[in-house]
């Protein structure tokens, strides 16, 4: 983990970075930009699939992308407490790969990993700044930090046309298939919001968010801070 990335993707679990911006990751890539996505978790508790899986799934999932780095943590999930020891295993991750910018899930979402990985991670944009803290590893200017949807969403700040790169967030999804899929070969499947139509949902709320704007297919994206523009242009400038 010593190449810089450009952008930088946490989610609580595998699957989480796709659900919400996988058309933003492809289309960044295909610019030259280097993508990487941090999960947090092992989604050990999840009801379907299991710790092995679901790594084999994301690493599909990045390859479909083009990701530069993929990484997990194996923080306990459902025990994301923001500690000492897990808010320095974060800002690690941020100092090894400098990005300019960092996703995190939307701070409102009905599942609690969602939100505890969202101020676990503005936690560490914050930290990693601090020279005095973790001096071990050389202190990083503070990236922009943005928020993508999961579940819960609202209004946008701004949104990302992805029409162009649908497919290939459709085909990132499509890894996924223990949680995602209603029957999966060797597998004890557990009906779960996940593989009831949810993904045929998720497309729904992307061109919802593209409504606006005449946009086919968009994502979404909040900000706390000020959303720093060089220039005005057109749409899709």
């Amino acid at each position: 983990m010593s190449d810089k990335l450009d952008i930088l993707v946490f989610g609580a679990h595998a699957d989480d970075a796709e659900i919400g911006m996988a058309g933003t990751m492809a289309k960044h890539v295909a610019s030259g930009l280097r993508v990487g996505i941090c999960d947090l978790t092992e989604a050990e508790l999840s009801s379907n699939g299991n710790p092995v899986l679901r790594k084999q799934e994301a690493a599909a999932a990045a390859e479909v992308l083009g990701l530069s780095a993929r990484v997990n943590l194996g923080l306990p999930d459902r025990g994301l407490t923001g500690s000492e020891e897990q808010l320095s295993a974060v800002v690690g991750v941020i100092r090894d790969f400098a990005p300019s910018i960092v996703f995190a899930p939307y701070w409102e979402d009905r599942h609690p990993d969602h939100i505890d990985c969202s101020r676990l991670v503005e936690a560490a944009v914050f930290n990693a700044k601090l020279r005095r803290y973790m001096p071990d590893k050389p202190a990083v200017p503070a990236p922009q930090l943005y928020f993508y949807f999961i579940n819960d969403w609202t209004a946008p700040d701004l949104v990302v046309d992805v029409g162009a790169y649908y497919t290939r967030k459709e085909q990132a999804l499509r890894c996924y298939r223990s949680q995602f899929e209603q029957s999966v070969s060797g597998e004890d499947i557990a009906a779960t919001p996940l593989n009831q139509g949810y993904v045929e949902r998720v497309k729904a709320r992307d061109s919802l968010m593209g409504q606006r704007l005449l946009l086919p297919l968009a994502e979404g994206f909040m900000s706390k801070t000020a959303y720093p523009v060089h220039l005005f242009g057109p749409v899709g400038s």
